[in-house]
């Protein structure tokens, strides 16, 4: 662990120590708990939450599925391109035969 550094991060008012290999993690991380902790404002102000492992875990299922549909969206962009490019492929074997 000689290479990485501590550092702290509050969410939902509790503060994490964690350990990072550089800079771009550290600001990845920091951002992350800042998004977090607005979230957790978010739904407070909106809804009747007595427990707070319940505002976590609705900001945790939130942040997944947005990483779930952006997979599905990357999905299926990317079948489309390759079947543009299968398209253009044949197009041009077509051609130069």
């Amino acid at each position: 662990m000689a290479d990485k550094v501590k550092i702290n991060v509050a969410i939902g008012g509790r503060t994490y120590p964690l350990y990072v290999s550089n800079a771009i993690e550290e600001e990845g991380t920091r951002k992350a708990a800042e998004k977090i902790n607005e979230l957790i404002l978010k739904f407070e102000e909106n809804y009747a939450v007595n427990d707070k492992q319940d505002v976590l875990a609705m900001c945790a299922l939130q942040f997944a599925s947005k990483l779930e549909v952006t997979s599905i969206v990357d999905q299926e962009d990317e079948q489309k391109a390759n079947e543009k490019l299968d398209k253009m492929h044949r197009l041009l074997d077509a051609n130069l035969k």
